[in-house]
């Protein structure tokens, strides 16, 4: 019987690789405080900003900017919370929070939208699908001159 020999022994499978979390849990991704990225990012889970972004984001999921980010881009997500600052369109299916601490430089497209106290938005925010509706004028019939 050799030490180093393994003739006698039957072959042993290969290990499995490690499983990934299930379907159900989105991802996470986390942009940390001293990362920088040029260029465009894209994911079916979460995006967590802390550093800056100079590019389009777009999460299936979720998108969260943190105090102290900067995102120099457009945001394409089901939800977005802005904590940070944005110069770019933000375009939510869903859901805009805009933080105390949020800056957002450009227009917001959602359906739901709470800004707390302190958050600011300089653009237009356009809700029910972008639909502009108009007040009817009061006091005048149709045809009728003022």
């Amino acid at each position: 019987m050799a030490i180093f020999s393994d003739k006698d022994q039957p072959a042993k499978p290969a290990p499995e690789p490690p499983k990934r979390r299930g379907t159900q849990q989105p991802s996470l991704s986390i942009i940390a405080s001293d990362l920088k990225v040029i260029g465009d990012l894209e994911t079916d889970g979460v995006v967590k900003i802390e550093g800056k972004v100079d590019g389009a984001i777009r999460a299936a999921t979720q998108v969260l900017v943190s105090q102290g980010a900067l995102i120099t881009g457009d945001i394409h997500t089901k939800e977005a919370i802005i904590g940070g600052e944005v110069k770019g369109v933000i375009n939510a299916e869903e859901r805009v929070e805009i933080q105390a601490t949020a800056l957002v430089t450009g227009d917001i497209v959602t359906k739901r939208i709470v800004v707390l106290e302190g958050g600011r938005v300089n653009g237009t925010v356009k809700m029910d699908g972008g639909k502009v509706s108009y007040p009817q004028q009061t006091g005048s019939t149709p045809g009728s001159q003022n």
